[in-house]
């Protein structure tokens, strides 16, 4: 009732954030519908779009200032340099002053033209967040469909929050939402995870997810492995009590063993044999050990990156802010 309340005193307005890099084949198409959103709704919605350029080493920044010079609504902010698609998204709701925000990508994936019923979504049912679920997606090899499921599942088993499956970044938010969002200041951003878990009310809008316009994926497996090894260190500790589980079951292996060989040595005229197994399982062992050391690693190098309290991005250029 409160945001409808709203309607009747203000026309709404809506930031839509686009972090792009590497764009260039599909700036000019994703601007064209932009702009038809914010012709079709105008009367009712003032949209501004804010464009974050992540860094873009092709013709994406060039054809961003041109379309700034066009259309007053769109604004572009162009970071120093790659600082990753999540800070970008961050930099986006830093300067987003709508009374809702919404996250989308460039490359067409998720229609820009969805964002009007997100938005009466949101009015209908009182809820903070409205998040894009899929329900197909296409243009996807099967490799991809089936990695991106496994991703899903497993953040659902090892995360200590309930992350929606089959979600990415495409959302839109209440001005609330989005300003409790920009109180989480760490580097080690994964949005699809800290929106559930700042716990607003929120609500799913399933829709078909089109093919890529134009363009590579910019998330190839190499980035969606480091992705998904993020989004599990960011909020989890499940990986640290498998390392103490793991090394449990190796400790009272080799007790066992050693009692073994002890009753052999002691009991029977059994040779012990096996200088070949000794060293197989040193060398298993030692892996094994490396391996959880790094896992603590890893946790420690996120708490060595926070306190150092660097900014998390640095602004190279604005238009139309």
């Amino acid at each position: 009732m409160r945001n409808i309340n709203n309607m009747n005193t203000h026309k709404q307005k809506i930031s839509v954030i686009i972090p792009i890099l590497n764009e260039q084949d599909s700036i000019s198409e994703t601007i064209r519908r932009l702009v038809l959103v914010n012709d079709k709704h105008s009367r009712e919605i003032e949209f501004e779009f804010i464009v974050v350029d992540d860094g873009s080493t092709d013709d994406s920044l060039t054809q961003l200032r041109i379309a700034a010079q066009q259309q007053s609504s769109i604004k572009v902010i162009s970071l120093s340099r790659n600082f990753g698609h999540q800070i970008a998204i961050t930099a986006g709701m830093d300067h987003a002053s709508g009374d809702y925000v919404a996250i989308i990508d460039g490359d067409l994936q998720d229609p820009p033209e969805l964002i009007y019923n997100m938005y009466q979504i949101a009015l209908r049912q009182g809820v903070d967040i409205v998040y894009g679920k899929r329900v197909s997606r296409a243009g996807e090899t099967l490799f991809k469909k089936g990695t991106a499921a496994l991703f899903y599942r497993l953040m659902r088993y090892m995360c200590e929050i309930d992350i929606p499956s089959d979600t990415g970044d495409f959302r839109l938010m209440s001005r609330r939402a989005t300003d409790s969002l920009k109180q989480m200041r760490e580097k080690h951003r994964f949005v699809r995870g800290m929106v559930p878990w700042m716990g607003f009310k929120s609500m799913p809008f399933e829709y078909a997810r089109a093919e890529r316009f134009a363009g590579e994926t910019k998330f190839p497996l190499r980035k969606m492995v480091a992705f998904a090894s993020n989004a599990i260190l960011s909020f989890s500790s499940k990986p640290l009590t498998l390392a103490i589980r793991i090394g449990i079951m190796l400790l009272a292996a080799g007790l066992m063993g050693g009692l073994y060989i002890l009753y052999l040595k002691l009991f029977t005229n059994t040779t012990v044999p096996g200088l070949t197994a000794i060293l197989l399982s040193i060398v298993i062992f030692s892996g094994i050990q490396i391996l959880l050391i790094g896992v603590v690693g890893e946790y420690i190098a996120r708490i060595f990156d926070e306190i150092k309290q660097r900014p998390l991005y640095f602004i190279g250029e604005k238009i139309n802010m």
